[in-house]
């Protein structure tokens, strides 16, 4: 698998045109999201309707960013710089890496050579803080740590949850595991599929909205009889 990386700042025009269409590995959860039958949620369906609009060129809405996604982008290079300080560990800044087809992408928040990853989440939520670092459940960042591992052929990834308020960082270390990456592979091609379903189908739509609209014609009225045919007797 060729990936591509993206050094475009975040925001800026060149890094959200190497995102349009992409499947994202922040948005995996989302992507693979299904009911207790079997059936995609609602965010599931709404993600892959934007991602078939913005592969058709289209732009989906803009995603909102609130005051906590703000303060965890902020908080990034503070707990990255953290991080390197408690572990010895050399953190290289990547950008957004993405396959050469433009299906999946990535943005890490730092590779660890050889085999190695970041990903920074900040604790804004005390919700978040108690069910994550204290109780241990990061099933919320799963689905998006292994996603880059398997788009970037690494072995292991330091999932770390970091409080600025607290100055408490807690690292993860989330090891590669062959059986969970091919079953989210499986289950990422199979919404990449459909994507591309809902997709000609949307172009099927914008060909017949843009083909020229039949000119009605309207049947020539019958000649109106001349006096003579009115005045003719009929045998």
């Amino acid at each position: 698998m060729t990936i591509i990386f993206n050094l475009a700042p975040q925001g800026s025009e060149e890094w959200l045109a190497a995102r349009q269409g992409v499947i994202t590995g922040s948005r995996f959860r989302a992507a693979l999201g299904r009911k207790m039958d079997g059936t995609m949620t609602a965010e599931a369906m709404g993600y892959a309707y934007d991602l078939a609009r913005e592969r058709e060129g289209g732009k989906a809405p803009e995603t909102y960013v609130n005051a906590a996604m703000r303060l965890g982008t902020q908080e990034e290079p503070v707990a990255r710089l953290t991080y390197e300080s408690e572990t010895g560990q050399f953190v290289e800044e990547v950008g957004f890496a993405h396959t050469e087809d433009k299906k999946f992408g990535c943005s890490v928040d730092g590779l660890i050579p050889p085999k190695g990853m970041l990903e920074i989440k900040t604790m804004v939520s005390s919700v978040v803080l108690f069910k994550a670092m204290v109780d241990g459940d990061i099933s919320e960042y799963r689905h998006q740590c292994v996603g880059a591992m398997w788009l970037l052929s690494l072995d292991w990834c330091d999932l770390c949850l970091w409080a600025p308020d607290l100055k408490a960082l807690h690292v993860v270390r989330i090891e590669r595991n062959e059986d969970e990456i091919a079953k989210l592979e499986t289950d990422l091609l199979a919404f990449d599929r459909m994507v591309e379903q809902l997709r000609v189908k949307l172009r099927a739509k914008l060909t017949q909205a843009a083909e020229p609209a039949p000119v009605a014609t309207t049947p020539a009225a019958p000649a109106a009889a001349s006096a003579v045919d009115l005045l003719a007797p009929a045998f």
